[in-house]
Parts: C-alpha cells; sequence; structure tokens
C-alpha cells in the first residue's frame, strides 16, 4: 500500500511563496510520474503539474505556469511544489498524487494553502 503525505501548505500573503512537499512510503517515486492538483471550496479538483520520474519533463496547467514549479529529490524520494507570486485564486487544498500508469492510483490527504490579498 502506498501512502503520500504533503506538507508545507500554511497561509501566505499575495505575492508571497510557499514550498509544499510530497512524501512517499510503500514504494518510491522511482518510475512513476507524480501530479499536483488542488481543490478550492464549492470547485472542482483541477491539475496543477506533474513531473516524470523517468526524463524528470514537467507540465503545468495554464494558470500556474512561470509561477510554480514541480521538483524531486531522488536521494530523499520526496517531490515538491515550489509556488511563487501566490494570488488570492491559489487558495485551496493541494494534493500529490502518483500514477502507475493511465490514471491516479494513490493520492494524498491534501494540504491547505491560503493566499489574503
Amino acid at each position: 500500500q502506498v501512502q503520500l503525505v504533503e506538507s508545507g501548505g500554511g497561509e501566505v500573503q499575495a505575492g508571497g511563496s510557499l514550498r509544499l512537499s510530497c512524501a512517499a512510503s510503500g514504494r518510491t517515486f522511482s518510475g512513476v510520474s507524480t501530479g499536483w492538483f488542488r481543490q478550492a471550496p464549492g470547485k472542482a479538483r483541477e491539475f496543477v503539474g506533474v513531473i516524470t520520474w523517468s526524463s524528470g519533463s514537467t507540465v503545468y496547467a495554464d494558470s500556474v505556469k512561470g509561477r510554480f514549479t514541480v521538483s524531486r529529490d531522488n536521494a530523499k524520494n520526496m517531490v515538491y511544489l515550489q509556488m511563487n507570486s501566490l494570488k488570492p485564486e491559489d487558495t485551496a487544498v493541494y494534493y500529490c498524487a502518483v500514477s502507475l500508469g493511465t490514471k491516479y492510483d494513490y493520492w494524498g490527504q491534501g494540504t491547505q494553502v491560503t493566499v489574503s490579498s
């Protein structure tokens, strides 16, 4: 069983930065893609970004492109979401998820990010 735990959320003023972390137990991030998603109150969950383990390539939602960066630390078995120039509309619960193939199979419990204006 794979367990994912996000951390690093909190409250920050608009224009500020936060770094979220995703730790895995039960397996490593080797060979899988790890995505970040978010869900704001009353809204559907949306894709934020993803990193592939094999090449380290990343893809981002247009709404965060240029502001957010997904990265990994192989040695620590961690995946990160660096969020800069935060906006109030970035307020949401952020989740990391692991894909073993064509869908996201495992999800973390989420961490709250609140951006005040």
